[in-house]
């Protein structure tokens, strides 16, 4: 970035400093008021960042065939760090649930506030942050440019990140916008808004000005995972502010209108934050790591059209046997069920990438981790249309095996994915012969192997039984059991899953260490490594 360019930006920083100590002043309540401080915190730094960055001296650019990586490695970093928070938060809450005392009677660790905080920080911190970095990535290797943007790329980066710091420290402090997903406070979602914006800015204009006429398929991903989280985000965040000083709005849909809002965008968060964009992991990371080409690039362009139109249908199988018109409730079913083909589609797409290197398997424990979150996919995608189905859902709703079913999705498929995409990410990024230690890399594989099943496992039988409890009835017509006799009968299932969340964090901190170790280490390169993919029939 030029001189100039620094300058300007540094005086936007501070200028938005400025405004957020005002409004710090102006506060009408303490949620707010600590907001605003850490966003004049932020705006101060990247400030002072930036014209300390300044310099009048002439500007060297890097060579055009270059990659913006530097933006890539923070990236890494921060998908790392954020995973371990979340997977932390989720054992203790989970160990709440085994064991209330752990709530410690304190407001800001009980287990209301700390769930929300968990959630974000493995979807939106963990999760959100590795698809920036790896979308990032692919995006310039199959394009064959460097990064658009870049200034922008790193606003987006940084702001990503003070959204979540945002966001996190109002679930700790109680407020939300009192949704089903904890949705923050209305000025967050503008910030995140203005951030998402740029991030799309900054990959379409990188995918237009390619130097490869081809639009490889993990691209298509990427660009309608941003395109329709973009659209998610902005409608069911509509919200009326109380005050432009203070956190309280109204949402601008209620009743059963808000209902259907909220899991349209709830359901198709999973369809494609969890869903779409890891599928262009998936698409780029396990070919690359195979060294053999897509199955069937053919059958890659079907899988997207059709988790595209099919999966934005499917949100009101969430709301069966309520207000929602039956209509609806439906046609959420019909779509579910459909969702099966083009699912099992790539599924098959991504296991069948495979062949010819299936020995790989007994030596790669990279690659055994990203099949394994391919065949977690599949599995995932076939329970959740099955759930759908409205007899199933009579007695799965509500219960713990649809949290069984959203961990075995969420730790199987995004977590393992993720973390074979850093494991393939860091020793290139970092110019290293290999990752530190493949041991650790197979204990991680492993561990976190054994943490999904325990926990998944444990939450079915859980949610099957409580489903059976709840709806057991005696020949006069009462309930057989109170609903603290069900939650009694729960206890050695959340013990189980505690167990299994532990598992699962020790192979993070593995990964953390392993990582660590790589970056640290001297063996560098002997030669570049390809970057060029292959594409099958």
């Amino acid at each position: 970035m030029d001189p100039i360019s620094t300058l300007i930006y540094g005086g936007l920083a501070f200028v938005a400093a400025l405004c957020s100590m005002y409004a710090a002043s102006q506060a009408q309540d303490t949620v707010f008021y600590v907001h605003m401080l850490i966003l004049t915190l932020a705006f101060g730094l990247a400030a002072l960042a930036l014209v300390r960055q300044c310099s009048f001296q002439t500007v060297t650019n890097e060579p055009s065939s270059s990659y913006s990586d530097s933006i890539i490695r923070y990236g890494v970093i921060a998908t790392m760090m954020w995973g371990i928070v979340g997977f932390s938060v989720g054992l203790l809450i989970a160990l709440q649930l085994a064991f209330p005392s752990l709530n410690l009677d304190l407001p800001w660790t009980n287990f209301g506030r700390l769930r929300p905080l968990h959630t974000s920080a493995v979807v939106f911190a963990f999760g959100g942050n590795a698809l920036i970095a790896t979308s990032f990535y692919v995006a310039q290797r199959t394009c064959r440019v460097r990064l658009a943007l870049e200034p922008l790329a790193w606003f987006v980066f940084w702001g990503y990140q003070l959204f979540i710091v945002l966001a996190a420290t109002g679930y700790v402090m109680g407020s939300t916008q009192s949704k089903e997903y904890a949705e923050p406070e209305w000025y967050v979602d503008l910030w995140l808004t203005i951030v998402w914006v740029a991030y799309l800015l900054v990959f379409l204009v990188t995918l237009i000005r390619r130097k490869e006429p081809h639009i490889y398929v993990a691209n298509w991903f990427y660009l309608g995972f941003i395109i329709t989280i973009a659209m998610l985000h902005v409608v069911n965040g509509l919200a009326i502010p109380v005050s432009w000083f203070g956190s309280e709005s109204y949402s601008a849909f209620s009743g059963v209108q808000s209902a259907l809002i909220q899991w349209w965008y709830g359901h198709n968060a999973v369809g494609f934050f969890l869903t779409a964009g890891f599928l262009g992991m998936m698409y780029y990371f396990v070919p690359k790591q195979a060294n053999r080409p897509v199955y069937s690039y053919r059958l890659s362009i079907i899988h997207f059209w059709a988790v595209i139109f099919l999966y934005i249908w499917a949100g009101p199988h969430h709301l069966h046997y309520t207000a929602l018109p039956d209509w609806a409730q439906t046609l959420g079913m019909v779509f579910s069920i459909m969702l099966w083909m083009p699912s099992w589609g790539g599924m098959i797409n991504g296991l069948m990438s495979i062949s010819g290197a299936w020995d790989k398997l007994r030596t790669d424990p990279i690659l055994r981790m990203l099949v394994a979150a391919i065949a977690f996919y599949g599995m995932a995608t076939f329970e959740g249309p099955l759930m759908s189905i409205k007899a199933v859902n009579g007695l799965s709703h509500y219960t713990d095996w649809t949290i069984g079913h959203v961990h075995s999705g969420a730790l199987g498929w995004n977590a393992l994915i993720s973390f074979g995409a850093l494991y393939f990410l860091t020793p290139r990024l970092w110019g290293r012969e290999a990752m530190y230690s493949s041991k650790l890399i197979n204990w991680h594989f492993w561990l976190a192997m054994l943490g999904i099943v325990i926990y998944a496992s444990s939450m079915w039988v859980s949610g099957i039984t409580q489903g059976l409890m709840w709806r057991e009835y005696n020949d006069q017509g009462f309930l057989v059991y109170s609903f603290a006799e069900t939650v009694i009968v729960m206890h050695p299932f959340y013990v189980m899953r505690a167990v299994g969340g532990l598992m699962f964090l020790l192979g993070g901190f593995l990964m953390a260490y392993n990582i660590w170790r790589t970056i640290r280490d001297e063996r560098a390169y002997d030669q570049p490594v390809s970057q060029v993919i292959t594409v099958g029939a």
